[in-house]
């Protein structure tokens, strides 16, 4: 922290004197597929006064200089090839716009077309057909309530239900969090957030820069076969490149992003490499400081650097060096049952994140690439939790835990646009886990540890894929993929087909349709799980689970009844099976894993459960234009499972229903119309969760929390949030500079949102804690 600040007044003081306040939209135009630079593209402004084109180079590369701030749309067309219309370029004058654009051939013919169409709403993922929605780190910034953070955007989108303040958890239609693959540039990665936990995917704050993101894919359902060992969905994210010709900066301070300095620039004038880093720290113990409620009596503290290093065109390929090192801390002392990451105890918790890619892409020539990666997925947490008496001053039980997890990645993936119809990808993964877990607990002070966890080993899981894309006629698109998995601990093997069809109705709506079978390993600590019998002998009675397996099967609708509007329906059905549940009869499921902070450490478990989702949603989508944007998202659905006992039981995870409803208005103010304001908001309502009650008479005479034998068999109270955000952007008028305020007002009616209850001791009473109130999040940001 000590060496953040003369960085920052290095920084303040670069020259940002400049003789204008224009900048440069610039970038590369390519084939979607072969990924090969189209020469003589064109590329224009729409609907404005300024009449500005530039046509694309022997590279493909092009620019538009002296462009004024506001917002443009822009025109790309080329013979042979479908024209795209691109809205919402937002310019600032504190930095240029570097925007790479993807042209998809036109198999009707090779005259110039007339066919055009819109990257509203397009997937950066070609392959994908159905449940998939692309994002802009703009939208991350925009919405309220967002805290920049790319897993809580995604919550507006349907299918997806977040209402847990804590954590930044995601349920896909009514799946378990850690039915979610995380993606960064091609490389599944573990969990980026901070105070993340083992065999989870979520955590309290992302470890996501969304200032070194790029515009990404999300994936609720029946994704391609290049993704493999998910169940509900991927987060499929790319950091950008840095700027190849001009060092820009950017400073920021937020009361969930913290302190951050990020810096970018070229290399060396001579060739077209740059480099992008970002750092960031902190800010809650300064929140805290001043009175602002984050949800805990302790303070939270987190860093995170993240960087890209791209070498830019040589003659053996493009190379590009990335990674993520982060770690947070907290020590909530003698928290109280009311804290949102308390319980009443004393707990210590620790965790390290780092990740590590270097990627190389040869184009091999105007029709194929090859892409390959190596990489390091490296997690570490540590937590000490004490239950102590406060009559006494005894310990009443205790626990220990740290776990280290290693991935080393090996991946390669062919890429070949056959013609202009067809066309293939196909790839390996290898990955080599390393884990390290150690977990025990006992009762009180007098009595011997229990040893859960106690494990050092190396396994590997392998996957392959091939994926051909057919383009029948210009109406109709046909995907269709087989993905397979091994896992070397137990030799389970999965044989996963993929299947998806585009059909369009006319040039304004599509019928769409996808299926998959889906596979995923289980957390890694549920193989380790230690039991010792009466012979004090330890075995590993899960180490032969197998994978559990969905079939997913999706039925959507898109209409584009105007060129800013989209309407999309899908009806889906997911049948889950090779579940984990208990080898004799009882209540337990796997599917509900992720529905608390801890991990799950039950024994004798087979792979005999079941379980079913199916549900309805309903996308109604103006985007922005004219200075509005709205977004109204629902879902209505049905999670359930099936245990051991062969009792049909609601999941953790069955809200039954969420919508949300978004809006937002821009005004162009100031004498030149240069600078913007902004209003924001977002309202959510969702179905409360089901939860087990606590038995309060058995827990009276044990003296600890009881739970009830019937499980999930009542839920919360109904889920509901607003959110206002104001923001203003000044764009200088001398100086190639921008600031940026925003104050997002999160759950301004300060609802008490229902987060658990338990039971104290203390009290001999059930408590309960409710999640975040009223939170004020001001954030600046200044650009140059």
């Amino acid at each position: 922290m000590k060496n953040l600040f003369p960085l920052l007044i290095f920084l303040f003081t670069v020259p940002l004197f400049s003789q204008n306040n224009t900048q440069n939209i610039r970038g590369k135009v390519v084939d979607e597929l072969s990924k090969y630079p189209l020469i003589g593209a064109t590329i224009q402004f729409v609907n404005t006064d300024d009449k500005k084109g530039a046509v694309t180079d022997v590279n493909g590369m092009y620019i538009l200089s002296e462009v004024k701030p506001g917002r443009y749309t822009l025109s790309v067309s080329y013979l042979g090839y479908k024209s795209i219309s691109i809205p919402n370029t937002v310019v600032t004058s504190g930095k240029e716009v570097i925007l790479d654009i993807n042209m998809e051939e036109d198999i009707a013919s090779l005259k110039e077309v007339v066919v055009s169409a819109t990257k509203n709403g397009n997937t950066v993922n070609e392959l994908a057909t159905i449940s998939a929605r692309t994002f802009s780190m703009e939208e991350v910034n925009r919405y309220a309530g967002g805290r920049s953070d790319p897993a809580r955007l995604a919550a507006n989108f349907a299918g997806v239900s977040a209402p847990d303040d804590s954590r930044n958890d995601i349920v896909i239609r009514g799946n378990s969090p850690i039915g979610v693959l995380w993606r960064i540039d091609g490389m599944n990665v573990t969990n980026p957030n901070h105070f993340s936990s083992v065999g989870t995917t979520g955590g309290a704050v992302s470890a996501l820069n969304t200032n070194l993101l790029k515009t990404s894919d999300f994936f609720t359902s029946a994704f391609p076969s290049e993704y493999g060992n998910a169940l509900s969905g991927v987060f499929d994210l790319g950091l950008r490149n840095g700027n190849n010709q001009k060092r820009e900066t950017t400073l920021q301070m937020g009361v969930i992003t913290g302190l951050e300095a990020t810096t970018e620039g070229p290399f060396s004038k001579k060739n077209d490499a740059s480099y992008l880093v970002g750092y960031r720290y902190s800010l809650a113990g300064l929140a805290q400081n001043v009175g602002i409620d984050i949800g805990t009596p302790s303070t939270p503290v987190y860093q995170d650097l993240s960087f890209k290093l791209n070498s830019g065109t040589t003659k053996a390929g493009t190379f590009s060096l990335f990674g993520i090192l982060a770690s947070s801390t907290i020590s909530l002392d003698d928290g109280t049952t009311g804290s949102l990451y308390g319980n009443g105890n004393d707990t210590d918790f620790d965790s390290k994140i780092g990740i590590f890619g270097l990627k190389h892409v040869k184009q091999l020539n105007a029709k194929s690439y090859l892409s390959s990666l190596i990489g390091l997925n490296y997690t570490k947490n540590d937590l000490t939790m004490y239950d102590t008496n406060r009559e006494t001053g005894l310990s009443q039980s205790s626990e220990e835990q740290n776990v280290r997890k290693t991935g080393y990645n090996f991946i390669v993936n062919y890429n070949s646009k056959i013609s202009s119809k067809l066309f293939l990808k196909a790839g390996i993964l290898d990955e080599v886990l390393g884990v390290s877990l150690f977990y025990r607990q006992r009762r009180n002070n007098t009595t011997e540890w229990t040893q859960i966890w106690n494990e050092d080993s190396y396994t590997n899981l392998g996957q392959a894929f091939a994926h051909l894309q057919y383009k029948a006629t210009q109406k109709l698109t046909v995907n269709i993929g087989l993905h397979t998995q091994v896992f070397l601990l137990n030799n389970s093997t999965s044989i996963e087909p993929r299947a998806g069809l585009k059909y369009a109705l006319n040039n304004k709506s599509n019928l769409n349709f996808g299926y998959g079978l889906h596979a995923q390993m289980q957390p890694i600590n549920v193989y380790f799980l230690q039991t010792t019998n009466s012979e004090n002998t330890t075995s590993y009675t899960n180490k032969a689970l197998d994978f559990t397996k969905s079939h997913h099967l999706v039925l959507g609708y898109d209409l584009v009844p105007f060129s800013d509007w989209r309407l999309k329906a899908e009806v889906y059905y997911q049948s889950i099976y090779d579940v984990p549940v208990h080898a004799y009869s009882s209540n337990f499921s796997l599917l509900n894993t992720g529905a608390t902070f801890k991990a799950d450490t039950e024994a004798n478990l087979v792979n005999e459960g079941t379980g079913e989702n199916y549900g309805v949603e309903l996308t109604i989508e103006k985007f922005f234009s004219k200075g509005f944007y709205g977004l109204f998202t629902s879902s209505i659905y049905s999670s359930k499972y099936t245990g051991s006992d062969g009792i049909e039981r609601n999941t953790a995870f069955n809200g039954k229903y969420v919508f949300n409803i978004l809006a937002g208005k821009e005004w162009k103010i100031g004498k030149e119309k240069r600078n913007t304001f902004t209003t924001d908001i977002k309202y959510t309502n969702a179905g409360g969760r089901y939860y087990t009650p606590v038995d309060l008479t058995a827990s009276v005479a044990s003296g600890r929390e009881v739970l009830s034998e019937d499980v999930y068999s009542v839920n919360y109270a109904n889920y509901y949030r607003l959110d206002v955000k104001i923001g203003y952007t000044l764009n200088s008028k001398s100086r190639k500079l921008a600031h940026s305020f925003a104050l997002d007002l999160q759950n301004v009616t300060n609802h008490n949102n229902v987060f658990s209850q338990q039971y104290s001791s203390q009290r001999e009473s059930i408590s309960t804690t409710y999640q975040l109130g009223f939170f004020p999040n001001f954030v600046y940001k200044f650009q140059f």
